[in-house]
């Protein structure tokens, strides 16, 4: 059956009608009409144009933008940019060994693994640089990039997506953009998907998290820093991590994250959370409210695959918007090159072909390359969601240099597929039990 728009009767005639009205310019139409030009929707907007497809990206706002972020990038970050022909560009920003991790008095610096498909190294780089330099790529791999224009709604015909009504922000003007497919990758809070019906399930754990940028003596720093019992203002422990990212300019990325999987996720105040953390963090860094630059701002992270549908006859879901984002760490800008790319790998597949339901592997091979990892995630933050029990793993995994390269591996989702050393054998064997128990 073809889908519908959710909702009244007459909210879909109001978006059918909108194909008629006299204020409402109609544009030429795209092989894929992509929404969002972040991270996923930039790499579906340049692998499409690189297969010869016409792709048109609509932005909400102009480049550069700031996007509340770590602006980390890890090792599959990396991989994804580099196949997108951005190592040189990439190389100006800077670049680091791993991760140094701080709990219970303890100090661990763990580089980041050998790996036959992944870099051993990162960047860190800020998002109003990283999204505008792949836009910017998208647009020479020849798309078409509409900048302060928002998708508001989309049009249908006959019941099927074909297309959306953009505003151009500057003028007013709403123009009809016709597409054969339509890729949405507006972000977690996801309008347009919300619009065609996407939903998160409120089960999966919820993300948020807050940040800001600082002056810092040692803002070049070969590691990134992340602290792993971070407390509030009286003093308690709370199930989540502070981070310290070196931008090599000057200034370092602070933040502070958690999970809707600690009972009182809720009642925590994240900017008060993030002063104490302030205060609290390494001298060597130098921070303090002084040394602040501009806000601190913050957002929320669906993850692990918590937004279905993600798929539909003509339109098809990547990134945040269908929270492909890795519970194990926050990290969201990997996995929205990621999805994107499989999602341009599908629509290449329908343009093709001429046969839509290529579009309906998409899910397949989503649980194919997340689905279990996800769920290992899921249930552990699940576990630590527990400050007890947060605590407890943190103390022990600090005692064993061992132990925790074996939980950054599996953390950030560098485990070797073709090797079966000691971590591999063990997370297999995880994934086993994983894999055979259901999901409260």
């Amino acid at each position: 059956m073809p889908h519908e728009i959710p909702g009244s009767l007459d909210a879909r005639v109001a978006v059918n009608r909108l194909e008629l009205r006299d204020d409402v310019e109609m544009s030429k139409r795209y092989d894929a009409l992509v929404i969002g030009a972040g991270p996923a929707g930039a790499s579906a907007a340049y692998w499409l144009a690189q297969n010869g497809h016409s792709v048109l990206v609509v932005e909400r706002k102009r480049f550069p933008r700031d996007k509340t972020c770590g602006d980390g990038l890890t090792p599959r970050s990396v991989k994804q940019l580099t196949d997108m022909g951005l190592a040189e560009p990439l190389s100006d920003f800077h670049r680091y060994d791993g991760l140094r991790s701080i709990a219970h008095g303890v100090t661990m610096e763990l580089a980041w693994p050998q790996h036959p498909d992944f870099p051993d190294y990162g960047y860190v780089v800020r998002r109003r640089d990283l999204d505008e330099m792949v836009a910017e790529r998208a647009v020479k791999a020849g798309a078409t990039l509409w900048q302060g224009c928002e998708a508001i709604e989309p049009t249908l015909e006959n019941g099927i997506v074909t297309g959306a009504t953009v505003k151009h922000k500057d003028t007013g003007t709403l123009e009809n953009v016709s597409a054969r497919y339509v890729v949405v990758a507006d972000g977690a809070n996801s309008r347009f998907g919300r619009a065609l019906g996407t939903t998160r399930d409120r089960k999966y754990p919820l993300g948020m998290a807050v940040r800001g940028y600082y002056r810092s003596p040692r803002h070049d720093d070969p590691w990134i820093e992340s602290h792993l019992d971070i407390v509030d203002r009286s003093g308690d422990h709370v199930p989540g991590y502070g981070w310290i990212f070196p931008l090599g300019d000057g200034r370092v990325n602070v933040g502070v994250g958690l999970l809707s999987t600690f009972s009182g996720w809720k009642d925590i105040n994240t900017s008060k959370l993030m002063e104490t953390f302030v205060d609290v963090a390494p001298s060597y860094w130098g921070l303090s409210a002084e040394t602040a630059e501009g806000p601190v701002t913050g957002g929320k992270l669906p993850t692990g695959g918590s937004v279905t549908p993600n798929v539909g006859p003509t339109w098809i879901v990547a990134g945040d918007a269908s929270g492909s984002i890795n519970p194990f760490n926050g990290e969201g800008i990997a996995y929205a090159y990621e999805t994107g790319r499989m999602v341009a790998g599908v629509v290449d597949q329908a343009l093709t072909s001429g046969d839509g339901l290529a579009l309906q592997q998409y899910p397949e091979l989503l649980v194919e390359t997340y689905g279990l990892y996800f769920k290992v995630a899921r249930l552990f933050v699940k576990i630590i969601g527990n400050p007890a029990v947060m605590r407890e793993l943190t103390r022990v995994g600090m005692q064993s240099r061992t132990l925790m390269e074996w939980v950054l591996r599996i953390m950030a989702n560098l485990l070797r597929p073709d090797e079966i050393g000691p971590a591999e054998a063990a997370y297999a064997l995880v994934e086993k039990i994983v894999a055979l128990t259901p999901e409260p």
